[in-house]
């Protein structure tokens, strides 16, 4: 390498993050990151996309990462910077979404002196993050910079922080380069018992009389080959599916075999069918505590196969009569070619669907469109409609609307719904719609949101206006902390404590001040067409629905109560004899 081809850190750095297929980063600059901008500035093969807030560049990096099954990557400054992505990475930590933050650090002289934005970065994203590391040499800059991005994929998917002194950053990389970093192999099955435990569940399945198959967000994170497979198998069987939160997508919610979500928003069938199986195929969940409920009445009849990348995750709510540790994709293929090489009577199943039937025949999601007021259920139905024949990839906040359209909208592919699960991020719906937008520009992209989850990143109107993302935000607006007053209504006595939301902005008003269109709709008449305006507008849009303020989100299962009795409305429980 001659002097005048020999790369500063900064440069270094970039150059391993374009071999590595990085084309795109979101980021917002400051003093400790400067060197990386000032590199970024004549580097044409990389996208910045400026946001307004760090902890938005990481829920813009999730949607890219969520819509693509890419990494996402983020440059933040330190301190304050940092500090502010833990939110993110967080959200990425409990949804396993593939993340590389890289935040900007004081110089290595500085580092302990309590220098001006100086934090301890790895302390702080060290339970947030799969791995963390601070580089402390030049040379190690190209070897930590690989295998923090290969790690972000690598096993159960997740976020990594590489902090990045600003010294280091200026330093010039020595001519002889320095040697790439291993990768620790994850833990591996013994070939012969991971494929005895197929075995195992290809007879289970093949002779269940009540198995259900439940899907959760690996599925879509191994990717959509994973997702196919998964589908053939299940139609295979002839056996109902139900999917997490997160799974959805993974199996198309338009065939009769799908049972709708799971869960404590789930429906009727979906939960009761779990509870009543003699047989649990899960791939890729984690018996989430919102699937569950009281553990001691979870599928008591079942018995459980669990299928999961990573290890720690077997055995770790629900235990496993058959444990099956691997990709999704690959153990699936050889399950299902265990499955086909067996004799399977699909009469036996007959019962079981019957009885699936009399649960769908309660119609849990059903309800009547009002001619004065715009029920959250009629927002969402409408938007099913209008974007079903166009391959939309949806977005939500966090709260009743979340929920609603989590059991309204019916995707068929994965990869087309991004949603806070794990962490629950209220602020996740608009930086995630602009980095699926960003990722994906010829698709239509939509956020669903609430009137106080969208206030917790509004100001990435401003970053969506910069980058002509042309994202189309429909606000549930309610005026309250919705699921925050639903509990409070059901469970402290109507107490509504602090869940209105008082002195709210003319929403349509600050979106047009940031250059977006924008419109307001109270009456249902109205809807369709103010529907169809937003989502066919050509720039972002900005949609404020006025929907039923004391509205409630059901079915729903209270936590303790287990499977038995699901709540269909507030005054109506469904008790399986």
């Amino acid at each position: 390498m001659s002097q005048e081809t020999q790369l500063n850190g900064a440069q270094a750095l970039l150059n391993t993050l374009i071999e590595q297929g990085v084309d795109t980063i979101f980021g917002y600059p400051g003093g400790a990151v400067l060197p990386l901008y000032d590199a970024l500035y004549s580097e044409k093969r990389i996208r910045h996309i400026l946001v307004r807030h760090e902890q938005a560049a990481l829920h813009a990096a999730e949607g890219y990462a969520r819509s693509t099954g890419k990494t996402g990557v983020v440059l933040v400054t330190s301190g304050p910077g940092m500090a502010n992505t833990t939110s993110g990475l967080l959200d990425a930590m409990c949804d396993s979404i593939p993340v590389l933050c890289i935040s900007g650090q004081v110089a290595t002289s500085a580092i302990g002196t309590d220098a001006f934005q100086e934090c301890d970065a790895v302390g702080i994203s060290r339970p947030v993050t799969k791995w963390n590391a601070q580089i402390k040499r030049v040379e190690d800059v190209v070897g930590l910079a690989s295998k923090a991005f290969q790690l972000t994929q690598q096993g159960r998917p997740g976020p990594v922080l590489l902090d990045f002194p600003k010294d280091i950053q200026m330093a010039m990389v020595p001519t002889t380069g320095s040697e790439a970093l291993p990768l620790e192999s994850p833990p591996q099955v013994s070939p012969s018992i991971l494929q005895a435990s197929i075995k195992r569940a290809a007879s289970l399945i093949v002779n269940a009389k009540r198995p259900v198959f439940y899907g959760g967000g690996g599925l879509i994170n191994s990717g959509k080959e994973a997702c196919e497979v998964f589908s053939n198998l299940v139609s295979y069987t002839g056996a109902p599916c139900t999917l997490t939160l997160m799974g959805l997508g993974a199996f198309p919610a338009t065939d009769k075999q799908f049972l709708g979500m799971l869960g404590m928003h789930g429906t009727l069938e979906a939960n009761l069918a779990m509870h009543h199986a003699d047989l649990i195929v899960c791939i890729g969940a984690r018996f989430d505590d919102r699937i569950t409920g009281r553990l001691s009445d979870f599928c008591p009849h079942a018995v459980k196969i669990h299928l999961d990348i990573d290890p720690a995750s077997i055995d770790k709510v629900v235990r496993a009569d058959v444990a099956l540790v691997g990709d999704c994709y690959t153990v699936l293929k050889d399950l299902f070619n265990e499955v086909k090489a067996l004799e399977q009577d699909a009469s036996r199943m007959n019962d079981w669907w019957q009885r699936i039937e009399k649960w769908r025949s309660k119609q849990c999601l059903s309800f009547t469109p009002s001619s004065d007021v715009i029920l959250p259920q009629h927002l969402l139905s409408e938007v099913n409609r209008l974007m079903s024949d166009k391959d939309a990839i949806v977005s939500t906040d966090v709260g009743q609307h979340q929920m609603w359209a989590a059991q309204y909208l019916q995707f068929k592919r994965p990869n087309r719904w991004l949603t806070s699960g794990g962490a629950g991020t209220m602020g996740y719906g608009m930086p995630a719609a602009i980095g699926a937008q960003i990722a994906n520009p010829e698709s239509l992209v939509i956020c669903i949101t609430g009137d106080a989850s969208i206030l917790m990143n509004i100001q990435e109107m401003a970053t969506a206006m910069q980058h002509k993302v042309p994202v189309k935000v429909i606000l549930c607006n309610n005026q309250h902390m919705g699921m925050v007053r639903q509990w409070q209504e059901l469970i402290h006595s109507e107490r509504y404590s602090h869940s209105y939301n008082a002195c709210m902005p003319d929403f349509v008003a600050l979106a047009k001040a940031f250059g977006w269109q924008g419109a307001t709709v109270a009456n249902p008449s109205e809807l369709e067409q103010a529907l169809v305006t937003c989502l066919t507008s050509e720039g972002p849009y900005f949609l404020d629905v006025r929907v039923q303020a004391q509205e409630n989100c059901f079915p729903m299962m209270p936590a303790g109560y287990g499977h038995q009795q699901v709540m269909l409305s507030e005054d109506n429980w469904y008790v399986e004899e």
